[in-house]
């Protein structure tokens, strides 16, 4: 059975159009019903309880960066009971698969684009509630070579904070390409343009060699910037199995709602 919310979620994301410069992408707003949205912001957790991601990742470089996958037991534990509750409820529809496959639908020939010199390998969705605290900034990057579909739900209590967007970038060598992984310095890009960091949105894109973005440096004082990021990841095969909170065997994936 179908919440109002997901319902709601999966109208506005199937009927985006997708904007294919300078790769594939999208914006939506009011991505929830308002109702559910109050809900959301009234259940965003206490930040002491939140982890820090270079120990929940073991990455370097996030110092600013706090999360809780929102689908792990042991994430949600750290929450008191109402709230456990909430994400409890959220991530089961979330990440139970039927979202994950309306995004593959969508990209589908994408997807096959991407994967045509191989099988098409095992893909996984993961769910982080994220908060950025003041000074947090992200170099022009374009994501991990594991990651297929990347969405960021914008979380902010109101319109504030409308300028702390994921940004698009340009090189400024217009032959360079990245398979992933290292973010570069701002002042060999063009920032040509950021999304709103408004309530009850939500961004989308497409992993590419030239899927190039980040966050300007955040300036503003005492920020906290809350996001749910939602990933779909391929299994490659030089890579160690990550566990999948929802798996979709690659000769049966089933692209359609």
């Amino acid at each position: 059975m179908y919440s109002d919310a997901e319902l709601a979620l999966a109208y506005k994301f199937a009927n985006a159009p997708v904007l294919g410069f300078p790769y594939p992408h999208f914006y939506i707003r009011d991505v929830f019903p308002a109702d559910f949205y109050d809900r959301l912001q009234a259940n965003i957790p206490d930040p002491s309880l939140m982890i820090p991601l270079e120990e929940a990742r073991s990455v370097k470089g996030y110092k600013e960066r706090f999360v809780l996958e929102i689908g792990k037991p042991e994430h949600q534990g750290r929450l008191p009971e109402g709230k456990r509750e909430f994400w409890s409820e959220f991530s089961q529809w979330l990440c139970s698969g039927r979202f994950a496959n309306l995004a593959l639908s969508k990209f589908h020939s994408l997807i096959e684009q991407r994967f045509s010199n191989a099988p098409m390998p095992q893909l996984y969705n993961e769910a982080l509630l994220v908060e950025d605290i003041t000074k947090y900034s992200l170099g022009p990057h374009t994501d991990s070579t594991r990651k297929v579909i990347t969405m960021l739900f914008y979380l902010p209590k109101d319109t504030s904070q409308s300028h702390l967007g994921t940004s698009i970038y340009l090189p400024k060598d217009g032959n360079f390409t990245c398979a992933g992984g290292p973010h570069y310095g701002f002042e060999n890009f063009v920032r040509l343009h950021t999304m709103p960091f408004l309530p009850n949105s939500l961004f989308v894109f497409f992993k590419t060699d030239n899927s190039f973005h980040g966050v300007e440096p955040v300036t503003d004082p005492d920020t906290k910037r809350w996001l749910l990021l939602f990933d779909i990841y391929a299994q490659l095969p030089q890579q160690p199995m990550q566990p999948p909170a929802a798996a979709f065997p690659g000769t049966n994936v089933q692209f359609k709602f």
